[in-house]
């Protein structure tokens, strides 16, 4: 008569079950970040046209608000130009990456410009500040070109190739109806295009994944 036993054999059926991990939303969008600021920024200076017009002058409180719906919205234009240097959505070429360089600088430095009016630091009637002006007209002007440049190379498909144009002809579309129809006209035409344009355009970059 034997003492000895066997050990039963272990039952593979009844290892633990480990659950799939979770995607990682920062990796399957990994523009989120960059898509939010922009359409927040957008609806920040759209809200301040609003409330004071395209170009309040005068009162300091009236000037820092303004200043800081419109500066939120060109921290998100620098947003959104990492994502089309990331992307190459202008091409692969040394054009294109000069383009969102230089479009970089316009835009940093009509930041300047911007903080100097919401501080009232600025005088326009010196050359110097009425030049640092200049920039922030420059820099959308800018982002219009490089709407075009994303229409023709393609390398955002559907309705992201497009968009980028619908937002940033805004410049194109404001500046002449303020010349043409003043700025009270101007100013809800402004804000509504911010909406329908840059509001948007965020949302369709924070969905992208790659």
């Amino acid at each position: 008569m034997s003492l000895s036993s066997t050990p039963a054999p272990a039952r593979s059926d009844l290892a633990a079950v480990v659950p799939p991990a979770e995607p990682d939303p920062g990796r399957r969008h990994p523009f989120m970040v960059h898509g939010a600021l922009l359409s927040i920024g957008a609806l920040a200076w759209s809200a301040s046209i609003v409330a004071l017009g395209v170009d309040p002058v005068g009162n300091p409180d009236d000037l820092l608000v303004f200043g800081l719906g419109s500066g939120l919205f060109q921290l998100g234009l620098l947003a959104l130009l990492r994502v089309l240097w990331r992307t190459r959505a202008l091409g692969a070429g040394r054009i294109a990456r000069a383009a969102l360089i230089v479009e970089s600088v316009l835009v940093s430095v009509a930041i300047g410009s911007t903080l100097a009016d919401a501080f009232t630091l600025s005088d326009l009637n010196q050359p110097v500040w009425a030049a640092l002006d200049a920039f922030w007209p420059l820099s959308m002007l800018g982002m219009f070109f490089i709407g075009i440049r994303i229409a023709i190379a393609g390398r955002w498909t559907g309705i992201s190739r497009f968009w980028p144009l619908v937002a940033e002809s805004w410049a194109a579309v404001v500046l002449p109806i303020n010349g043409i129809l003043g700025g009270a006209v101007a100013q809800y035409v402004a804000a509504a295009h911010l909406i329908v344009g840059y509001t948007v355009l965020g949302v369709l970059v924070a969905r992208k994944t790659n």
